[in-house]
């Protein structure tokens, strides 16, 4: 890369954040009366910063915190399926600030212990301090863990993957079947079919021949950086274990779902 290539990635690379961070204040003030009628009527539940509200998720305290209920139960409902979640070791695969894990404890069955890990040390700080009874990792966006080998019976990322590059898909992948014990279920939740209607028609070009699909003019992880991944991707991506469901969701008038992949660890993988 040229030095002038360089400086203009650097342009474009702080263009985008400002904007991002135009969105999050934009977003801020339209919600601003909702959330602060919110935390008015839920003064006990702990929330994280505004920021990183936004960045996992929206910059909605009800959805964030409500909302998250029904998702953590449409979680435990799919991987509840295929294993039973009683004394199992849980893993949430860039758990953000908690938005699902902190709900998981009263729904699935009982003995079982959770554990998050994210590469964002604030909102791992924040975990670490307001949710009490789960075990917090800050991890790097490099594919490495600090759990040994077979460690978990569940493992679940929700919309993770959809902000990594293909190498990091093949590394994660791998490092995530690497602390997954054998017979253990893994939820995964990708960009698929239904968001062909965001893609360019070059990039649409590529996406139809099973390629993936990657934005990168920003950190990689951050929630700028967007990957859409086709079936044909994926399936060759998990192709040393079994798929056990293959989810797609029609799109709603307010809500684009992701594609939802539920995987069992095979002995050979």
């Amino acid at each position: 890369m040229t030095k002038a290539q360089f400086s203009g990635l650097l342009r474009k690379t702080g263009l985008i954040m400002l904007m991002d961070r135009l969105r999050f204040s934009l977003m801020w003030l339209k919600k601003y009366r909702h959330n602060a009628d919110f935390r008015k009527r839920n003064p006990n539940v702990r929330l994280p910063p505004d920021y990183l509200i936004y960045e996992s998720f929206q910059m909605n305290y009800e959805k964030y915190y409500t909302g998250s209920i029904k998702s953590a139960q449409n979680v435990a409902n799919c991987i509840g399926r295929h294993i039973e979640l009683s004394n199992v070791n849980i893993l949430d695969w860039g758990c953000g600030p908690g938005r699902v894990i902190r709900q998981l404890p009263d729904i699935v069955g009982p003995g079982c212990r959770f554990y998050g890990t994210d590469y964002n040390g604030k909102t791992i700080a924040w975990c670490k301090e307001n949710l009490p009874g789960i075990d917090f990792n800050h991890n790097t966006i490099e594919a490495s863990l600090p759990y040994p080998d077979e460690f978990f019976d569940v493992i679940y990322g929700i919309s993770i993957f959809t902000h990594l590059s293909e190498k990091m898909h093949d590394d994660w992948y791998r490092e995530l079947s690497r602390v997954l014990k054998v017979n253990g279920v893994m939820y995964l939740t990708t960009q698929g079919d239904n968001f062909r209607l965001k893609l360019t028609p070059q990039e649409l070009q590529r996406f139809d021949k099973g390629e993936l699909v990657v934005r990168g003019s920003v950190t990689e992880g951050h929630r700028m950086f967007s990957a859409f991944q086709p079936k044909a991707f994926m399936r060759k991506l998990f192709n040393d274990n079994t798929i056990l469901e293959h989810i797609v969701t029609d799109p709603q008038p307010d809500w684009i779902p992701q594609d939802e992949w539920l995987l069992l660890k095979s002995a050979k993988a």
